[in-house]
């Protein structure tokens, strides 16, 4: 079964903060000042606030697509995690890597992440599929590392696309889907 309380849950509250218009989006996105001044929030808020409307529907449909091909691979404790480590892992990425940024926002990387943790974790019950689909994931991953945004992405977002968050939401999926796999074969008995 798939458990659609989590996109749903994240498609909401950022609508809720689209709603909230262009002073919610300076108060919750990720803001290297702020985070350096003891504003944690931006910490996780700055993934689920947008450029505008075209940015947030982008994204969202983007988030319940991907949910309809890999949502029924983890549980809703699972998806969590991999949403709390696929966002550490942005953060802790821009915050070290990428120390001339100053702010971001949208739930791209974080999409990323959520992506190739269900494709790992579904590796069983639809291989060839999952297979296909890391692989493209993995192709345009490389190509935004060594090209930049994919062509139209930057127009159809209506700003700069930072190709950094979606490699560390992905490598933050990965590794999250890799615990989970490895923490249930610690649980086995032998």
């Amino acid at each position: 079964m798939t458990h659609w309380g989590v996109p749903f849950g994240l498609a909401a509250l950022s609508l809720l903060f689209e709603a909230g218009g262009d002073s919610a989006r300076l108060w919750l996105r990720f803001d290297r000042a702020g985070i350096a001044a003891g504003e944690w929030w931006r910490l996780l808020s700055g993934h689920l606030v947008h450029l505008g409307v075209s940015h947030m529907l982008l994204n969202v449909i983007a988030l319940l697509l991907l949910w309809w091909l890999v949502g029924a691979g983890l549980s809703v404790a699972g998806w969590l995690l991999v949403v709390a480590v696929s966002v550490a892992c942005i953060d802790l990425g821009l915050w070290l890597l990428d120390s001339t940024l100053s702010w971001y926002v949208g739930m791209s990387g974080l999409l990323h992440g959520l992506f190739a943790a269900g494709l790992i974790a579904r590796r069983r019950s639809a291989p060839l599929e999952s297979l296909v689909l890391g692989a493209l994931l993995g192709t345009k991953l490389l190509f935004e590392q060594l090209a930049g945004p994919l062509p139209g992405s930057e127009a159809s977002a209506g700003g700069a696309v930072v190709v950094n968050a979606h490699l560390y939401g992905a490598v933050g999926g990965i590794a999250a889907a890799l615990g989970l796999r490895a923490s249930v074969r610690a649980s086995l008995p032998i």
